[in-house]
């Protein structure tokens, strides 16, 4: 057999066994109509869907419903109503008019204008959750139930520090409140299925869903305890306030803020953790003020040029820049220059994850807290307090015949100083409220001006500044500190 003949019968044989093998696999194979026609008459027919809580992924897949009926019944539509001062003439703020007119011709009248937004009953003697923004300001709260039913509340705490309120039911008239369950947020994964519940727009109550899209986000507002879960739940105007939970049907957090151009959902939304609502709830609950921990000590980010110079793998953690004389950190052995990593276990990323943590302990505990210095970390038990209470002559408020009648002023501390974004060592008295249409009030001042001296004295303490701005004088000579500008001005007397 010539080497001609030998390729060309291997070359005939693989051309046989490859036709072989697609002409059986078209034979084992039957088309999809084939299999459909042979498939059992039972598998078409629809099978009534049995509603139960859900008790495994799976059946939260198929609805949601038993989760909404349990919790819709915590949560409440919030109606706050203001009075506000309302132009008679639209052209009261053209300074042109103003100025040739006067303003005796665009005097202004009240208004009576109403905000909605959403709550969350977090005990059954009728105590409300929602947001400060809500209800700030309000002359009257009124509450509606998911079946109805109104009742007016009294506003009971108002914590602008973290946008909560508590409000407390007025009159009861025997009825009964379901309060929700809360949820450790801190359990919170990115992923987790979460329901978004309130009354946007004023529609009345609606219930989104969606995922946890993020977790501690900051930069959302200007609060000092900014520590935000992020979701893709659908939060609209009208929601703030409102519940967001877990598949448990448990509180994870309020929801309090949109990311929008439009003022519409664009998928951004965000909630305060369920576990700084609690703290701001039991005080509703217990009629208490609240009262938070100090740590005693300034910090910042740490920076990709601090992380590399420290030998961090990446730039996280809180940076100790400065410290209070005779506080909490000071005692604890913190110095300018060390890095908390993690409180109790939870990294921290930044100062504002930092003051979320310390927060939510309780005063009388012990945080581990995990220190960077000098290369190597260790771990300080960090006993929880809070900032020393200011002496009973502290604050003072001036009365009687003088140009600074109607001003609060209270005497600035360490603890003071710090949240007010000031020294240390700041001096002075810092002023705290003024009454309307009083003489401090036309004098010009303004809350939080510190005011360092007075007539060429220098202001130490909030008694010295009451004898010298209790007497009479032809004029004053007024050296204030405000927002960080210091000026100097005279005033009669």
């Amino acid at each position: 057999m010539s080497l001609r003949t030998l390729v060309f019968s291997v070359l005939t044989l693989a051309v046989l066994g490859v036709g072989g093998s697609l002409v059986l696999a078209s034979w084992n194979f039957a088309p999809p109509q084939a299999q459909s026609q042979t498939a059992s008459p039972d598998l078409l027919e629809p099978r009534p869907l049995e509603r139960a809580l859900p008790q495994s992924d799976a059946q939260v897949k198929l609805s949601f419903a038993p989760i909404v009926q349990a919790v819709s019944p915590s949560v409440v539509n919030v109606y706050a109503t203001r009075i506000e001062q309302q132009a008679v003439s639209p052209f009261a703020s053209d300074p042109f008019f103003s100025r040739f007119f006067g303003d005796q011709y665009f005097q202004t009248r009240p208004r009576e204008s109403r905000s909605l937004g959403s709550g969350v009953i977090v005990d059954e003697g009728g105590v409300i959750l929602t947001n400060s923004h809500v209800i700030s300001g309000a002359t009257d709260i009124r509450i509606a139930l998911n079946d109805g039913r109104e009742f007016a509340v009294d506003l009971v705490v108002e914590d602008r520090q973290t946008d909560l309120a508590v409000l407390r039911v007025r009159d009861m008239n025997g009825a009964s409140f379901p309060a929700i369950t809360f949820a450790d947020s801190d359990a919170l994964l990115v992923g987790d299925l979460v329901l978004a519940i309130g009354n946007p727009f004023g529609v009345g109550q609606t219930v989104t869903s969606g995922i946890v899209s993020a977790l501690a986000r900051t930069g959302v507002e200007t609060s000092e305890y900014e520590f935000f879960i992020q979701t893709d739940a659908a939060i609209n105007p009208g929601n703030s306030g409102g519940a967001l939970v877990d598949m448990e049907g448990r509180l994870v957090g309020i929801n309090t803020a949109i990311y929008s151009q439009s003022g519409g959902s664009v998928g951004i939304g965000f909630a305060i953790p369920a576990n700084m609502a609690r703290l701001v709830a039991e005080a509703g609950v217990t009629g208490g003020e609240i009262v938070r921990p100090w740590f005693g000590a300034k910090l910042q980010a740490v920076t990709s040029d601090i992380a590399a110079s420290l030998g961090l793998d990446a730039p996280h953690g809180a940076m100790v820049t400065e410290v209070a004389p005779h506080g909490p950190a000071q005692r604890a052995g913190f110095q300018s220059g060390d890095i908390i990593l993690s409180v109790d276990g939870q990294k921290v990323d930044d100062p504002s994850a930092f003051n979320f943590r310390l927060a939510t302990r309780k005063l009388g505990e012990i945080a581990n807290l995990e220190r960077l210095r000098s290369g190597a970390s260790e771990m300080i038990a960090f006993p929880v307090e809070a900032a020393p209470r200011p002496a009973a002559d502290a604050s003072v408020t001036i009365s009687g015949n003088t140009r600074f009648a109607g001003v609060t002023v209270r005497q600035l501390d360490p603890a003071l100083s710090e949240a007010k974004g000031l020294p240390y060592e700041a001096s002075g008295v810092i002023v705290t409220a003024i009454e309307a249409g009083s003489a401090a009030e036309a004098m010009g001042l303004r809350v939080d001006d510190i005011i360092l001296a007075l007539n060429d004295t220098e202001i130490a303490s909030a008694t010295a500044f009451q004898q010298i701005a209790s007497q009479r004088a032809r004029t004053w000579q007024i050296i204030l500190q405000r927002n960080g500008r210091v000026s100097r001005s005279i005033v009669s007397g």
